[in-house]
């Protein structure tokens, strides 16, 4: 955190005698500073502090940006906001395996990032491969935001996913690849990640194949891009 970052937006009473430090970080900044967007949502509206308005500025040394309230939500108004602002990514190395009829989290699979404008879409790319020890046996796989499946199918519920990838044999793996831009529409920190299931209970895996552990990396990725 910088000499300029505050933690609260305190207000003054009548015959207040204000402190030096008080007076100089006025001077210092003219706008609040804040560490990141957790420090900036602490320091309105608690005992003594600022309420939050319309027309309140703040600047973030997190991505090094000024921001306005435009009444609902925050927005950014400089430096350019146009093009991509931050990436974040993970690799897995092992592979992942489930018996499981029911969607459950893959380990490892995941990244949170957190957006600097309610307006910024978020790009998240996986990649990676599935085998499974079952012929003819189908692997659905979810992109999940948070505890929500997004980017689904329509048609037959009961095969609802984002993918749903189908082995004619035990020998070998499918390669898969999920492209999604995303809306999310808050300035609250995301964890994106992938969960997948079995049909009829034959092991599936992520990052190998079935008949040996002849493994493949996984990667997740998101990319923020402001307005």
């Amino acid at each position: 955190m910088g000499a300029n970052a505050q933690t609260t937006v305190p207000t003054f009473t009548a015959a207040q005698v204000l402190t030096a430090d008080q007076m100089n970080q006025s001077a210092r900044t003219g706008v609040p500073v804040f560490a990141d967007t957790t420090a900036r949502d602490a320091g309105f509206g608690g005992s003594g502090e600022k309420t939050l308005a319309e027309g309140q500025l703040c600047y973030l040394e997190s991505t090094n940006v000024v921001q306005y309230y435009d009444g609902a939500a925050w927005a950014t108004v400089g430096p350019s906001t146009s093009g991509a602002r931050q990436v974040v990514s993970t690799l897995k190395t092992d592979s992942f395996s489930t018996t499981s009829t029911t969607f459950v989290d893959v380990t490892g699979v995941s990244v949170t990032i957190t957006p600097s404008s309610a307006s910024s879409t978020i790009l998240v790319l996986v990649s990676g491969v599935n085998g499974s020890n079952g012929v003819d046996n189908f692997t659905p796989i979810n992109l999940v935001r948070g505890s929500t499946a997004i980017a689904q199918s329509t048609g037959n519920a009961n095969f609802a996913a984002t993918l749903n990838l189908i082995n004619q044999s035990t020998g070998i793996t499918l390669p898969f690849s999920i492209v999604f831009l995303d809306s999310p529409a808050t300035t609250s920190a995301i964890t994106y990640k992938i969960q997948m299931r079995s049909n009829n209970n034959p092991l599936a895996y992520i990052g190998r194949q079935a008949t040996s552990d002849n493994r493949s990396v996984t990667t997740i990725t998101a990319i923020e891009f402001a307005p």
